[in-house]
């Protein structure tokens, strides 16, 4: 019994993660059905966290209430003249209601009205991530010109004569160009341990010896990884694969490459002691930028320089269209995986359900907040897009109908509406039924 506990530790860790995850997720998206609806004079009847037993609510002066329901894997709002959550169909009283009261119902306001409400909540998903985007990048800042030391990080077996505040002239003769293009500077550099690096240190030019500026270190964890499992830690150094040592993340990136799956021998260091740990690469399917999915091997580890570099604050714009643009990535990327999964070009697997999610949840949070509401983010640009997918019952579905509406001048009839949320919702539930054994069946 006491063997359990650790596990049902972690267990209630990822649920919880999980529930606050989709909490926030949940609250926002619907609360952008909530406010524009309200804009738009249609009025809410129950703004609910959760469903099943409520757990607390009080009423607004607008008449909505707002409330806490027991199960907290969801949300809705429930607006004026609906017979249920979903807005498919009318209350049993809406026909003896006044027109004006009817103007505040969902089913009975203008089109553009009802529209932009159902629009508004994958709307604010991705407004949301937009938003963390740009606020993670504006406290992280991005690294500024000249290329400077700002703060080093622990390396075993070399001293270390770097120091903080060196602006780096140049790196086995080679001068260094503008922050933008560094990553490609360094793929051109020796694979040696050591290297020459030219300096101005308080007004004076000198050249010292230091390792090589991308070391085999590990600055991040993909949650579900195969490092993630392995229990490695973000600091670790890894000196050795296999009994061969290596020097820089691109040994280790041409090692796991050609491991062909194989169990590794990883030789680590971590705060001052030296470590082993078996882990075997796993195959995964990365986005490219340029559209399309590569399959390689990999362990789930991102690489840092030697040293983290001094940052200055971006400008709110360029902040903003980098949020913009991570969120748009994220989208191009899901619908072509979705697309690649479907023609088979990659595996199904890339598809997680609840369990997965969960899983990840807690694994980015173990990382802490900082990962965490990186994660938030991506979910939420997820969520905003699944959402829009044109299927009844979700808000996809309703804009579909909003359209037949806007050409055809009146709305499906109640009986194709019935017939076609049954359709949706087999759909939904095939889905969720295929992700949630991927959970399961999936390394």
């Amino acid at each position: 019994m006491v063997d359990l506990i650790p596990q049902f530790g972690n267990t209630l860790y990822t649920i919880g993660a999980f529930v606050i995850a989709l909490s926030v997720i949940v609250a926002v998206h619907e609360y952008g059905h909530y406010i524009v609806g309200r804009w738009s004079g249609i009025k809410a009847d129950v703004f609910s966290l959760g469903f099943g037993p409520v757990l607390w609510s009080r009423p607004d002066k607008h008449g909505t209430v707002w409330q806490i329901a027991a199960l907290p894997f969801g949300g809705y709002v429930k607006f004026a003249g609906d017979a249920d959550a979903a807005s498919a169909s009318k209350s049993a009283d809406f026909e003896s209601m006044e027109v004006e009261a009817q103007r505040h119902t969902m089913h009975g306001a203008p089109l553009w009205a009802r529209a932009a409400t159902v629009a508004a909540g994958p709307i604010f998903n991705f407004i949301l991530s937009i938003v963390i985007f740009t606020g993670v990048l504006m406290y992280r800042g991005i690294a500024a010109d000249p290329l400077t030391v700002d703060e080093l990080r622990a390396m075993p077996g070399m001293e270390q004569e770097l120091r903080a505040g060196d602006e780096i002239l140049a790196i086995d003769g080679k001068p260094t160009p503008l922050v933008e293009s560094f990553d490609s500077f360094i793929d051109d550099l020796p694979l040696l341990p050591e290297l020459d690096y030219d300096l101005r240190r308080e007004g004076d030019e000198l050249t010292v010896r230091a390792p090589h500026p991308y070391p085999p270190i590990v600055s991040g964890l993909t949650p579900g990884s195969a490092a993630m499992d392995a229990e490695m830690k973000v600091g670790d150094v890894i000196l050795s694969v296999d009994g061969a040592a290596i020097s820089t993340f691109q040994e280790l990136r041409e090692k796991v490459a050609a491991s062909d799956g194989k169990v590794l021998l990883l030789n680590i260091w971590r705060d001052g002691a030296e470590y082993e740990i078996e882990l075997a690469p796993r195959t995964m399917d990365l986005p490219l930028p340029e559209g399309g999915f590569e399959t390689r091997y990999l362990i789930g580890i991102t690489g840092g320089l030697l040293f983290t570099p001094r940052t200055e604050s971006p400008g709110l714009f360029q902040a903003v269209s980098y949020g913009a643009k991570q969120t748009a990535f994220i989208v191009r990327s899901s619908l072509s995986g979705l697309y690649h999964m479907a023609a088979g070009a990659i595996s199904s697997c890339n598809l997680r359900g609840p369990v997965g999610i969960a899983q990840t949840s807690g694994a980015a949070a173990s990382q802490g907040l900082a990962s965490f509401i990186w994660f938030i983010a991506v979910l939420s640009t997820a969520v905003g897009l699944l959402n829009l997918f044109p299927i009844p019952v979700l808000d996809g579905g309703h804009l579909v109908f909003h359209a037949y509406e806007a050409v055809t001048g009146k709305p499906p009839s109640d009986r194709a509406l019935r017939i076609l949320m049954s359709v949706g919702l087999a759909l939904i539930g095939t889905l969720m039924a295929f992700a949630l054994t991927n959970d399961f069946l999936c390394p």
